[in-house]
């Protein structure tokens, strides 16, 4: 495994998008284990959660308490394992994604994550998403305080565009470590946030970075669109021996070293396979037969 920075620490290169093991066709609790375990078991240290990845309507926390499990039923060394949870939306009956960026809702959740989490203080604990009814520097704000209350120690932003990690930075300082936003072959539109974390040095965790080749529940429905342009990437696979999505997120990896993609996964295989990523290196050829295949952002 090769790692990479995160603030003031080392992260796997490859995360644990821990999503898929809570939400609408999910594992039951045995395979769900197993796969946590399988990703600690291939050197990942960033395993991603948040309080509303759960059934709608039903087990507010279900990721954050089966994430805290897994890791206290695992036989290996876990103290180097970063959890990162997010706070600012909900599930509510009908499965609808709803969003909450107030303070007062924000200090709550991320009490209530801590507390299922059986931590002191959570790792890393990012905004989920900017809440079009709240300032975003009051959702900041709460951020900060979490941080001054030692609830959290580590702060960071997901789903946000340039100027709103810009106002994070000036709200959070250096306690601001990193953007999650989608980001994959097929969804290219946060190339600038991703320039400006590399700028800033901070994290990129690409969620949903399979898009092309695989989509996750929060792409929408699956179609079928877009096949030609990625057979590129089927091909290069191919000729490496490698599954097309190890391939992909192989690529991201090579798009800047601030890159920490959090692929999800159900399995034990399906993290394995994407944990070896972090060691496929590819070459300058085959970076330039993928970014034409990709296109422009």
């Amino acid at each position: 495994m090769r790692y990479r920075a995160l603030g003031g620490l080392r992260v796997s290169a490859v995360g644990l998008g821990a999503m898929p093991l809570s939400i609408e066709g999910r594992p039951d609790e045995e395979r769900a284990l197993a796969t946590v375990h399988a990703a600690l078991d291939a050197g990942v240290t960033l395993l991603d959660t948040a309080d509303s990845y759960h059934l709608p309507g039903a087990e507010p926390g279900h990721n954050e308490r089966l994430v805290a499990r897994a890791l206290a039923s695992y036989g290996g060394d876990t103290s180097d394992v970063l959890v990162a949870t997010k706070g600012g939306r909900g599930r509510p009956a009908g499965g609808d994604w709803t969003v909450n960026g107030s303070p007062r809702h924000l200090k709550a959740a991320a009490e209530a994550s801590r507390k299922r989490l059986g931590v002191e203080a959570i790792g890393l604990y990012q905004l989920h998403k900017p809440d079009p009814a709240v300032p975003f520097e009051e959702s900041a704000g709460a951020l900060r305080e979490l941080l001054d209350a030692g609830t959290i120690r580590l702060a960071g932003v997901s789903n946000a565009d340039a100027d709103q990690i810009l106002k994070a930075r000036e709200i959070l300082g250096d306690r601001l470590v990193s953007v999650q936003n989608r980001y994959s072959p097929a969804v290219r539109d946060s190339e600038p946030a991703l320039r400006l974390c590399a700028e800033l040095g901070l994290a990129f965790l690409p969620w949903s970075p399979l898009g092309g080749l695989a989509r996750s529940s929060l792409d929408g429905p699956s179609r079928t669109e877009g096949k030609q342009r990625f057979a590129v990437f089927h091909a290069v696979a191919a000729e490496r021996g490698v599954s097309p999505q190890q391939l992909a997120l192989a690529w991201l990896l090579a798009r800047s070293p601030v890159v920490v993609p959090i692929p999800g996964a159900s399995r034990p295989r399906t993290i394995r396979d994407s944990a070896a990523a972090a060691d496929l290196l590819l070459t300058p050829e085959e970076r330039a037969r993928l970014d034409e295949a990709a296109g422009p952002a």
